[in-house]
């Protein structure tokens, strides 16, 4: 495979993987006090030009926020660029999920009447250029414009030119009778899904591999919809219509596995394709939340796509596995920022990360 077009993808990404946070830069960033010290230990790491730029205009965990996003999609970027023209497409399509995140958060705080400035400091992007940006045609200037708009309503229709209020638009009815946001967002999820899934079938060399990726991350996000459904004591029948298809867990294998008695049931019998998911259960019976169980939900995924992906160097697979790490990164650097700021310990806040066991 020397003539591969992906030789030059493993060469330029292949270095970058050293660039990650280590286990030992994880046991000094548990140890830090607040968002200061964890900006400060950053300082020594690629996030260095991101924090430095970010704490001339932000403030404490806004700061950690901003340039955690910015390295984010820089590295995204990298990613993007290495691709070759064959996998570009899939790439591309992928990226797009951090245009949804943006625009769920942008519908989300329309909902809910939050400010401006507060959205704006966590849209995913690096001065202009969203994450998403070679997935579509939105800028940050677009989302900004969304965040201008005067109502939830005026926001669905600017989205329309972009190709999403044609999937918001027949839900804004219900909206406005119940408030409740959440199938609007589930809604873009499932386009999202669609779209990124429909466009792994068309590059040839590793589709299977590609495709079984995206359909792991499909199970993890429906097994947490059992988990929330659970959780809030809903029948299954209100679960089944936000179930995402696409993945290896099917629908009608909710129902058995919904017959769990409780939560702690149900990550039990989750265990058979998520063995780690039990190990949620200590997080939930200390506080009722289901955030031990979405990380070892992710956990046990990281763990074995990054196998499956770096099984196969020379295709589209060492881009994926570069943008896995790169999320994985992202999300604890988040969670460590958030458990400062509400004063976690640091043993609690190490069963919530997922890199260190990579």
């Amino acid at each position: 495979m020397a003539g591969s077009p992906y030789a030059s993808a493993l060469g330029r990404l292949e270095p970058e993987f050293t660039t990650f946070l280590t286990k030992e830069s994880y046991t000094s960033l548990l140890a830090a006090k607040d968002a200061t010290d964890l900006a400060k230990l950053l300082e020594t790491t690629v996030y260095a030009d991101a924090v430095v730029r970010a704490r001339t205009t932000h403030p404490g965990r806004a700061m950690l926020e901003v340039a955690i996003n910015r390295t984010f999609v820089r590295s995204n970027r990298h990613a993007y660029d290495a691709s070759p023209y064959a996998g570009r497409r899939v790439v591309a399509a992928y990226l797009g999920r951090w245009d949804i995140e943006n625009v769920e958060l942008i519908l989300s705080a329309k909902a809910y009447g939050r400010s401006l400035s507060e959205t704006e400091d966590h849209l995913v992007s690096s001065r202009d250029i969203p994450a998403g940006l070679y997935a579509g045609v939105m800028t940050l200037d677009d989302f900004r414009g969304l965040l201008a708009q005067p109502t939830l309503e005026a926001t669905v229709a600017a989205l329309v030119p972009f190709g999403y209020g044609g999937t918001v638009l027949p839900l804004l009815e219900a909206f406005e009778r119940t408030h409740d946001i959440f199938p609007v967002l589930a809604a873009l999820d499932r386009q999202y899904y669609r779209d990124v899934l429909e466009a792994a079938r068309f590059f040839q060399g590793d589709e299977w591999v590609v495709r079984a990726f995206l359909a792991s991350e499909i199970d993890v996000r429906n097994a947490l919809l059992l988990l929330k459904g659970k959780r809030s004591e809903l029948p299954v029948a209100d679960l089944l219509p936000r179930w995402i298809p696409g993945g290896s867990l099917g629908a009608e294998a909710a129902g058995d596995l919904y017959a769990a008695r409780g939560v702690p049931e149900l990550a039990e019998r989750l265990a058979e394709r998520f063995p780690s998911a039990p190990e949620g259960t200590e997080e939930f019976r200390d506080g009722g939340n289901l955030t031990g169980y979405e990380t070892a939900l992710q956990r046990d995924r990281a763990a074995r796509e990054l196998r499956r992906l770096r099984t196969y160097p020379l295709s589209l697979s060492v881009i994926f596995a570069y943008l896995v790490r790169n999320e994985v990164e992202r999300g604890d650097l988040r969670r460590l920022a958030f458990g400062k700021l509400y004063g976690l310990s640091s043993e609690r806040l190490a069963r919530l990360l997922v890199a260190p066991a990579l």
